[in-house]
């Protein structure tokens, strides 16, 4: 067995917790879980059916753990899984999933298929099978402090194009404030009007917040590789730059696994509770709204549709805020067939967006997002993910779809009632 092989194995084992057993030993075999999928209904490829992805940390767990499953190896009935086990499955669990969710959201037993992907991952990313792209992201983000090599330069220059064209200075590294928010790379450098939306908005709500020089990323690549360790240091520098700056609270951007790391997975990453506490942009807003403080007026009048980031809305249960903002602003808001927590995936989450290999099958999985935009008619897509937006705007373009798509935080702050 070579050495690759066995860390591999040995992290799959690590791997095998209360929970996992319990998934694996209460899984009918229904398939019911394939017709959630849309890898799987834009392709109609049974390998991507989402409990057959988990096949590498199941076949352990059966060999090693139960009766016939021990019993059937020692006869000779079931093989070991060896190196081409991984490389075989490599593709299939981070090209062909985006961790949605949606598949735990319909299994008859409640089985969370991507907690055990989760787990897949952990597996073959220490036998160094993960996509290349995502390797080097993740490295980015440990030397560099950002998947895409955004460094605080960068930053500080968005900063004086939003405070040139609002007049309003972008408060950083501000000792005491009572939110510091957090941006994710695709913000800094793709959606920069996000950071312009963040300063309207506070200063009309008269919110005390700062963005800090040491932890300004929220992106969290050891979660998307499958690396808790590397997932950790992540978190705990956000950890460290917000225990500096003495904050109350972190703001999660609008990025969702960044969302799922900070809020959901960090404390277990780290060991330990935050002595803050994690709210999304959204829970935020729609606090200010609900309280008085963030005032709007006016109306969009065309067609406007939400499309539910699944890290958010569905794994985070942000689900009736984006809807409670969007009413606020819009006459004529129009849900998706399958909207909120049962929303469909834009297809490149989980990190699949970053693999440049899986694009194909990433356009061709958007198909399900288009037959839902199809029967809306709709002018307008609103989200709240940065990695959703640059995703769908790829689709969008493929098929020759002319629908703008703008970022919640945006659309809130173009309605605002200027103080």
């Amino acid at each position: 067995m070579s050495e690759r092989l066995e860390r591999g194995l040995n992290k799959l084992r690590a791997q095998i917790d209360s929970k996992v057993q319990s998934y694996f030993s209460s899984c009918v075999h229904c398939g019911i879980c394939a017709e959630s999928c849309l890898f799987y209904t834009e392709t109609q490829d049974p390998r991507y059916t989402p409990i057959y992805k988990t096949k590498p940390l199941h076949t352990l767990w059966q060999q090693e753990y139960t009766f016939w499953g021990k019993l059937s190896k020692s006869l000779g009935f079931s093989k070991s899984l060896t190196e081409q086990d991984f490389a075989d499955w490599e593709p299939l669990v981070y090209d062909g999933c985006s961790m949605c969710g949606r598949c735990s959201m319909v299994c008859p037993v409640g089985v969370d298929i991507a907690y055990i992907i989760q787990k897949v991952k952990e597996g073959l990313a220490a036998a160094e099978y993960s996509p290349d792209d995502l390797v080097q992201a993740t490295k980015r983000a440990v030397e560099i402090g950002s998947p895409m090599g955004v460094k605080l330069p960068a930053l500080q220059a968005q900063i004086r194009h939003v405070e040139e064209e609002t007049g309003m200075k972008v408060p950083i590294d501000v000792v005491g404030a009572d939110y510091l928010a957090l941006l994710s790379s695709m913000e800094i450098m793709n959606f920069p009007e996000y950071i312009a939306a963040l300063v309207r908005i506070f200063k009309q709500a008269g919110v005390s917040w700062t963005l800090c020089s040491e932890a300004f990323e929220a992106t969290n690549s050891g979660l998307q590789i499958g690396n808790s360790k590397i997932a950790g240091q992540l978190v705990q520098r956000v950890v460290d730059g917000a225990v500096k700056l003495k904050v109350k609270n972190v703001i999660s951007p609008e990025c969702g696994h960044a969302y799922s790391a900070i809020r959901w997975g960090g404390p277990n990453f780290i060991g330990k509770a935050y002595p803050f506490k994690v709210v999304h942009i959204l829970e935020l807003l729609d606090e200010l709204q609900q309280t008085g403080r963030l005032k709007t007026s006016g109306l969009e009048k065309g067609r406007i549709t939400f499309h539910d980031p699944c890290q958010i809305v569905r794994r985070g249960g942000v689900e009736a805020q984006p809807v409670r903002l969007l009413k606020s602003i819009s006459e004529n808001y129009v849900e998706m067939t399958e909207h909120g927590h049962m929303n469909w995936c834009c297809g490149g989450g989980g990190g699949v967006s970053t693999i440049e290999r899986a694009e194909d099958l990433r356009i061709q999985v958007f198909k399900r997002k288009k037959s839902q935009l199809d029967e809306l008619n709709v002018e307008t897509i609103v989200t709240a993910c940065a990695n959703c937006r640059l995703v769908m705007e790829e689709g969008l373009e493929h098929y020759d779809m002319d629908i703008p798509i703008i970022g919640m935080t945006e659309i809130i702050a173009e309605h605002l009632v200027e103080n």
